[in-house]
């Protein structure tokens, strides 16, 4: 599966994560800026290195999600 088909296109172009089912992925590297995870299953997912600039994560499951070496300046982390 290429990068989860490119995160589905980038989930058309960022609007479309909300709420998604990216457990366990592969995100190493991936540019999530400014990207709307609202919601979203975010357990065991590798988002080492990734761009998560901005992103809103509000009420997203982090739950033994890697994030070493992730840029998070400026995300939205508040847990429900």
């Amino acid at each position: 599966m290429v990068r989860v088909a490119h995160l589905e296109r980038r989930a058309a172009l960022i609007g479309g994560l909300e709420g998604r089912d990216l457990s366990g992925r592969d995100l190493k590297g991936m540019n999530l800026s400014n990207a709307n995870l609202i919601g979203a299953n975010l357990s065991k997912a590798d988002l080492s290195e990734a761009n998560l600039k901005g992103a809103s994560l509000e009420g997203a499951d982090l739950s033994w999600a890697d994030f070493k070496g992730a840029d998070l300046t400026g995300a939205i982390l508040l847990v429900r």
